[in-house]
C-alpha cells in the first residue's frame, strides 16, 4: 500500500492525474446515463444503445490511463507501442460494451453484478496490455500481490457500480454507482502502477522518443473528443430516430392495450391484401363486437373494463401467428385479418379461435368478467374490391350477426348491402321530410271493455314519401333513431297532437309515444309545459307512453324525468310490457298510470298457454297495484273474450278500429274549424331544436 501512494504521490504530474481524474468522472457519469436509458428500452432498441455506451465508457476508460500513464515521471525516455495501445482502447470498449449487456439483459439466473465484474476485468486487461505496450531502456518487474488487489480492485467495484446502478429505487443509487465506476477505474490504475517497478537495463535500446508528453496529452484528449463527438452524434441521431418511431408508433397503436388501431389498419390493410391477390390466395376481415361490455363498466368500473381488454387484447396477440393481425378500432370492437387464405375452413378455424378466446371469463379477485361477441367476415375478393369495402362488409355482417338469436358469427353476402344503401338512401329522404311536409298524424282509438265507449286516441305517425308512397314506420322509425331525427321528428308529433287534439269539442286523451332518447333530453318537461300552453290542451288529456328498456340505462334519471311530467299533470303508462326486462321492481318505483300489454302476447292470447299466462299475471299484477291495463293488437273475437274475462280495463286494435287521418275521425271526435300549423323546430339536416320532444315507438306503426 505505501507503494502506490508513493507512486501516487512522488512518481506522478498533478496537472496530468487531474485531467485523467476530470476525464474518469465525466466518463462514469456517461456510462452509467447511458445504462439506465438502455435498460429503459426494449430488447430490440437496447443493444445499439449498449454499444454506443461501451464506445464511451471505454474510451473513457483508456483515456484516463493513457493520461495518467503520460504523467507518470521516469529519469530516462518511454514511448508507447502504437500496436498494443490501440489494442488496450479496443479491449476497453469490448469489455466494457459486453458487461454493460449482461447487466442490463442478465441471462436466466445471472445477477446483474456479473456484467460490472466483466467490466472489471476489461479494465485490468486494458490496464496491463496498456503497460506493455510502455518501452524504455529497462524492463518491469511486478508485485504478485499488488497486481492481485488491482484486480480485485477493478472486479469488486464494477460489481457494485453495476449493483447500485440496477437498484433504481434507492435514494443516491445512481451518483453512488458513479462513484464505484470512479473507484474501480482508479484504484485499479494506481495500483497496478504501483505494483510495476521499472528497473534500468543497458542492453535494452533507448526508445525514439517523437512527441512530447503534453502533446500526446493533447493528442489523446481530441482523440477522445472526437470519439465521444461521434458517440454522442451517433447516440442522437438514433434518439431522433427513435423518437420518430415512437410516435409513429404512438400514432397507430391503441395505448390502452398495445394492439394496432384504425390508423394502423388503413395503412397496412392494402398491402396484406395485395400481397394475398399476388400469391392467388383470398383475405378474410373480421369484426368482433364485444356483447354486453358496456354493463362491466355500469356494474364493476371502467378500471374492471379496461383490465378485461387488456386481457382480451394479450389473449389475441398470443393467437395470431404469420399473416394474421388483430387490431382495435373501437372501444368494443376489433378487425382482425387473416390473409393467404386457401380455404374456408382456415376462416372458420381462425374466427373460432377469436371467439373462444373473448368468451373465456376472466377472473379478477372474486370478480369473474365476462362478455359475448358477435362477429362479421367478408372476404376479399368475393365480398370487396379495396380495404374500405371489405370492412364495411364485414362490419354490415357483424350487426346481422348481434341482432340475431342464436349464430353470432356471421358472414357478408350481397343482400346486406342492398339494404344498407336502402337505408342510407332512406335516411337522406328523412331528413327533408319536415320541410317537405310528408308527416301526418293518424289516430287509433282506444275502448273501454266494459261499456265499448272511445276513452282516447293513440297519435300514431305517417310518412307519405313523395316518390316511395307511405312509408311504413317500422321502416323509418329505427332510422331516425339511429341518426338523432327522432328528437325533431318527436316535437313535431308531440306539437301537432296537442294542437289538433285541442281543437276537439269531446274531450278525448291523446297518447304520445315517447323513445328512449326522449329521456336523455334535460328539458323534456319544459317541451311539454310549453307545448300545453301554446296549444291550451289540459295536461290531463295528455298521456306520455314510455317503454322499460328507455328507462333501464339511467333508471334515476329517467325516474326524476318521469316526476317532473307527473307535476304537470299529464299521465303516464308502460309500453309494451312483456318484451323488455318487465321487472316488477319497475312497477313499484316509477308512478305509471297504465300498463299497455304488448300486441305479441295478446294475438295469440287464446291459443298459446304461455302467452296466456303472462297477459293473465300481467292484468293480476296491474289490478293488485291499482294499475289499469291496455292491450294492444286485438285483432280477434276469442282475444277479446279472454281479456275481457281476466279483467283487462282497455281494449285497442283492428277489432275496434285501424288508424286513420284527422279527417276520417273529425265527425267522432267532434273537430272545429281547422287547426292552424303547429309550430316546427329547426334543426341543422332536418329543422334545429331547442330541445327534445316525443317520438313514436317502433310497434305504434304497424297498428
Amino acid at each position: 500500500m505505501f507503494k502506490v501512494i508513493s507512486c501516487l504521490a512522488y512518481e506522478h504530474d498533478y496537472s496530468f492525474v487531474v485531467i485523467a481524474a476530470i476525464v474518469c468522472v465525466a466518463g462514469a457519469a456517461m456510462t452509467m446515463r447511458l445504462f439506465d436509458r438502455a435498460a429503459r428500452l426494449s430488447t430490440e432498441a437496447r443493444f445499439a444503445w449498449i454499444m454506443l455506451s461501451g464506445v464511451a465508457c471505454g474510451s473513457a476508460i483508456w483515456t484516463t490511463h493513457f493520461v495518467a500513464m503520460l504523467g507518470f515521471q521516469l529519469p530516462f525516455e518511454a514511448a508507447f507501442n502504437p500496436l498494443l495501445t490501440i489494442a488496450s482502447l479496443l479491449i476497453a470498449i469490448a469489455f466494457t460494451a459486453a458487461g454493460l449487456h449482461l447487466a442490463a439483459t442478465p441471462p436466466n439466473g445471472m445477477p446483474v453484478e456479473t456484467g460490472g465484474a466483466v467490466i472489471g476485468i476489461g479494465i485490468v486487461a486494458m490496464h496491463y496490455t496498456g503497460m506493455s505496450g510502455y518501452e524504455f531502456a529497462g524492463r518491469i518487474e511486478w508485485d504478485a500481490s499488488l497486481v492481485e488487489a488491482s484486480i480485485l480492485f477493478a472486479v469488486a467495484f464494477g460489481a457494485l457500480a453495476m449493483h447500485l446502478a440496477a437498484r433504481q429505487r434507492v435514494r443516491f443509487a445512481k451518483p453512488m454507482a458513479v462513484v464505484a465506476l470512479v473507484l474501480a477505474i482508479c484504484a485499479m490504475h494506481f495500483t497496478g502502477m504501483g505494483a510495476a517497478t521499472l528497473v534500468p537495463d543497458p542492453s535494452v535500446p533507448v526508445p525514439t522518443k517523437v512527441f512530447s508528453s503534453e502533446f500526446l496529452a493533447v493528442l489523446v484528449l481530441a482523440t477522445m473528443a472526437i470519439i465521444a463527438g461521434l458517440t454522442l452524434y451517433a447516440m442522437d441521431a438514433r434518439s431522433q430516430r427513435e423518437l420518430v418511431a415512437s410516435f409513429r408508433h404512438a400514432a397507430q397503436h391503441d395505448p390502452l392495450t398495445g394492439l394496432p388501431n384504425r390508423a394502423f389498419l388503413s395503412d397496412n390493410l392494402p398491402a396484406m391484401l395485395e400481397r394475398s391477390a399476388a400469391a392467388g390466395k383470398e383475405a378474410a376481415v373480421i369484426v368482433v363486437d364485444l356483447d354486453r361490455f358496456k354493463e362491466i363498466n355500469d356494474v364493476h368500473g371502467h378500471n374492471a373494463g379496461d383490465l378485461l381488454l387488456q386481457t382480451l387484447a394479450n389473449r389475441l396477440k398470443a393467437l395470431t401467428g404469420p399473416g394474421e393481425l388483430v387490431a382495435r378500432v373501437g372501444g368494443d370492437e376489433f378487425v382482425a385479418v387473416k390473409q393467404d387464405v386457401a380455404s374456408r375452413q382456415e376462416v372458420d378455424s381462425f374466427v373460432r379461435r377469436l371467439v373462444d378466446s373473448v368468451l373465456d371469463p376472466i377472473h379478477n379477485k372474486a370478480k369473474t368478467l365476462s362478455v359475448g361477441a358477435s362477429v362479421g367476415v367478408s372476404l376479399y375478393p368475393d365480398h370487396a374490391g379495396d380495404a374500405d369495402d371489405l370492412i364495411g362488409a364485414a362490419d354490415l355482417a357483424m350487426y346481422r350477426a348481434k341482432r340475431a338469436l342464436t349464430d353470432k358469427i356471421c358472414y357478408y353476402d350481397r343482400s346486406m348491402d342492398e339494404g344498407r344503401r336502402e337505408r342510407s338512401a332512406l335516411a337522406i329522404e328523412l331528413r327533408h321530410a319536415l320541410d317537405r311536409d310528408e308527416f301526418e298524424l293518424y289516430y287509433q282509438p282506444q275502448h273501454d271493455m266494459k261499456s265499448g265507449e272511445v276513452t282516447a286516441f293513440e297519435a300514431l305517425l305517417r310518412w307519405h314519401h313523395r316518390e316511395r308512397g307511405l312509408v311504413a314506420p317500422e321502416e323509418f322509425i329505427p332510422i331516425a333513431e339511429e341518426n338523432g331525427l327522432i328528437i325533431p321528428i318527436g316535437e313535431w308529433v308531440l306539437k301537432t297532437a296537442c294542437a289538433e287534439v285541442a281543437t276537439w269539442r269531446r274531450p278525448y286523451k291523446i297518447a304520445v309515444n315517447i323513445a328512449a332518447a326522449q329521456l336523455t333530453q334535460a328539458d323534456l318537461p319544459r317541451i311539454v309545459h310549453e307545448t300545453l300552453l301554446a296549444t291550451g290542451l289540459a295536461a290531463s288529456r295528455l298521456e306520455l307512453e314510455i317503454t322499460e328498456a328507455s328507462i333501464i340505462e339511467d333508471r334515476e334519471r329517467a325516474l326524476h324525468v318521469v316526476r317532473q311530467l307527473k307535476a304537470l299533470g299529464v299521465t303516464i303508462a308502460m309500453d309494451d310490457y312483456g318484451i323488455g326486462y318487465s321487472s316488477l321492481s319497475t312497477l313499484q318505483i316509477f308512478p305509471f298510470d297504465r300498463v299497455k300489454i304488448d300486441r305479441s302476447f295478446v294475438e295469440d292470447v287464446a291459443n298459446d298457454s304461455a302467452s296466456a299466462a303472462i297477459v293473465r299475471a300481467t292484468i293480476l299484477l296491474a289490478n293488485d297495484l291499482r294499475i289499469p291495463v291496455l292491450a294492444e293488437g286485438v285483432e280477434k273475437q276469442e282475444n277479446f273474450e279472454f281479456l275481457r274475462a281476466e279483467g283487462c280495463a282497455e281494449m285497442q286494435g283492428f277489432l275496434f278500429g285501424r288508424p286513420q287521418p284527422l279527417s276520417e275521425i273529425a265527425s267522432l271526435v267532434g273537430r272545429e274549424s281547422r287547426p292552424a300549423e303547429a309550430p316546427r323546430p329547426s334543426t341543422p339536416g332536418v329543422r334545429r331544436i331547442e330541445a327534445t320532444g316525443l317520438a313514436l315507438s317502433r310497434q305504434s306503426g304497424v297498428a
